[in-house]
């Protein structure tokens, strides 16, 4: 089994990675903490007019149709910047919902995105674990109850889909305007928009529902376009980071000698850039799963991988980012520094996908649920 990116792959992947090293510099990445503003709109725009937030939209919404694949590189060039866009919660958490399951009506909706008009978001959160929310049916409608949380962009997007169990039926999700919810703002490592949505009674018509069906599909994609893009950006996030106390060990003089001359500073390296590529092969490993059970409408191992990927990003990927701040010393602290950008970033992912513990909980239900398979000699 081939990882290794395709010529047009690479080609996407240095675009993505030229513009974002051009427009996300550390000085306007400081400039745009210290203005308040819930995300850079300028580098959102730009990202559209280089056709990277239409990469993985259909062709007729102004998108160039590919897959999860290309969204996994793009998501990585933004996570080795750390820049502040919605990428992630628009892409993974909406836009390929919607693009996979979507009425014409409501794939619609994905063109201003792809132009940089408009944010989307998902809710793939909730409190505890599995699915409470509920949808009721009232007439042509629906009405929702239930609480979701660490909710990325809620009070600046169009929409937010929102899965609920539907009474009678399996989980559906719906398109629901923020003017419609209770949001609750609550704050998140990276600075970023967080909220808590309160569903009380909200009712949606029959229009909301994604796809116009509740069988689980549309469910099944967002969740696990939500774990597959956050391992991905996570993956992007420890790439920068080693990157960065890579160069400041080999510049960084100690007893008149580089640290990247002391063998205890080189071992430590060596186990960051293991976490990175134990993560690198979960995330890639996914995404082609990812890819290949929506071609072919199979239901490969996918779970499993990602599961395996979420917790490489939310456990021994974390640990390299205390040792990325070990090996920089007092500076790594500094949060004029840019490190803390990085750190920040892998702890907000490790929440959103509920922790290491979390994950070998969802690893272990699935090689349990799995069918035993016998053999005879």
């Amino acid at each position: 089994m081939d990882f290794n990116l395709t010529e047009d792959q690479k080609e996407l992947e240095g675009l993505a990675a030229d513009l974002l090293a051009r427009e996300a510099t550390a000085e306007r990445l400081e400039t745009h903490e210290k203005s308040g503003a819930p995300y850079d709109r300028a580098l959102w725009k730009a990202l559209a007019q280089a056709g990277l937030l239409g990469i993985a939209l259909p062709e007729e919404v102004g998108g160039a149709g590919l897959g999860a694949v290309e969204l996994a590189v793009v998501l990585r060039a933004i996570g080795e910047q750390a820049a502040p866009v919605p990428a992630y919660a628009s892409l993974a958490l909406a836009a390929l919902p919607i693009a996979e399951h979507g009425t014409p009506e409501q794939r619609r909706l994905l063109a201003p995105l792809a132009d940089g008009e408009t944010v989307l978001t998902g809710a793939y959160r909730e409190q505890g674990d599995g699915l409470a929310a509920t949808a009721r049916r009232d007439g042509d409608g629906y009405v929702l109850t239930g609480v979701k949380t660490f909710v990325p962009y809620a009070s600046e997007a169009s929409y937010i889909l929102i899965p609920a169990r539907v009474e009678g039926g399996a989980v559906g999700v719906f398109l629901v305007e923020p003017a419609a919810v209770t949001l609750t703002p609550h704050p998140a490592a990276t600075g970023e928009p967080m909220s808590r949505i309160a569903l009380d009674g909200v009712r949606v018509g029959a229009g909301a529902l994604l796809g116009g069906t509740a069988d689980g599909a549309a469910w099944t994609t967002l969740r696990r376009f939500a774990v597959a893009g956050a391992v991905a950006t996570v993956s992007g996030v420890i790439d920068g980071a080693l990157k960065l106390t890579t160069e400041y060990v080999k510049n960084r003089q100690q007893f008149d000698r580089a640290l990247a001359q002391f063998q205890a500073v080189t071992m430590q390296i060596g186990d960051v850039y293991i976490a990175k590529r134990a993560l690198d092969v979960g995330v890639w490993a996914g995404v082609w799963r990812l890819e290949e059970a929506a071609r072919h409408a199979g239901d490969t191992d996918v779970d499993e991988v990602l599961a395996i990927a979420a917790y490489n990003a939310c456990d021994p990927v974390v640990k390299a980012l205390y040792t990325c701040q070990h090996l920089h010393g007092g500076i790594g602290l500094d949060v004029t520094y840019p490190l803390h950008r990085y750190f920040a970033a892998a702890k907000h992912y490790g929440h959103l996908l509920g922790g290491a513990e979390a994950q070998l909980d969802v690893l272990g239900g699935l090689i349990a649920d799995a069918p035993t398979v016998s053999m005879s000699i």
